[in-house]
């Protein structure tokens, strides 16, 4: 705690220094002296900042490049085998559609792994949260509102819309 100054003459001049000078320094370079670490401190704390914002974001683009390089390392393989179905010579069309087949389970198991799953749409009450509503229909077997057909299949990854189903919709 600071006592009160008083302007008195004949006071001695240690009565009129701040608190923690002592008799013998000047105040007003105690005070510089106190601006000056105060101020190297803030450049320093904000040059370290910096350097950490600077680490965060080359970080998150580091993350973000080796996923990008994971997920497309592996859509190779799928790339692969249609190039194969594409060089195959033509002929028995159920064979062709065998191996279309497969490929679309390897897409399907590769999603899967990354977490993305298929919108269940058929049967269930229309939401626009997750369908797009691009056909509505009279339909005596179905409820108001009941998604009667899947045109486009949605899909989430986790609990993020990724796209939505597109569906036809029955009405009364």
């Amino acid at each position: 705690m600071t006592e009160p100054i008083d302007d008195q003459p004949g006071e001695d001049a240690s009565a009129q220094a701040p608190a923690g000078t002592s008799a013998g320094t000047d105040p007003l370079e105690a005070v510089r002296q106190e601006r000056d670490a105060l101020s190297d401190r803030l450049l320093r704390t904000a040059a370290e900042f910096d350097n950490y914002r600077k680490r965060v974001e080359r970080e998150r683009r580091e993350r973000l490049d080796t996923a990008e390089a994971d997920l497309l390392g592996s859509l190779l393989p799928i790339l692969d085998d249609l190039e194969r179905a594409l060089q195959a010579p033509s002929g028995d069309a159920e064979v062709y559609r065998r191996g279309v087949a497969l490929i679309q389970q390897q897409m399907s198991e590769l999603l899967r792994r990354r977490g993305v799953t298929p919108i269940e749409a058929v049967g269930k009450d229309f939401d626009p949260r997750f369908h797009q509503a691009v056909m509505h229909d009279e339909s005596r077997e179905h409820r108001e509102g009941e998604v009667m057909e899947e045109l486009r299949r949605g899909y989430m990854l986790g609990e993020r819309l990724l796209r939505a189903s597109m569906v036809k919709v029955a009405k009364a």
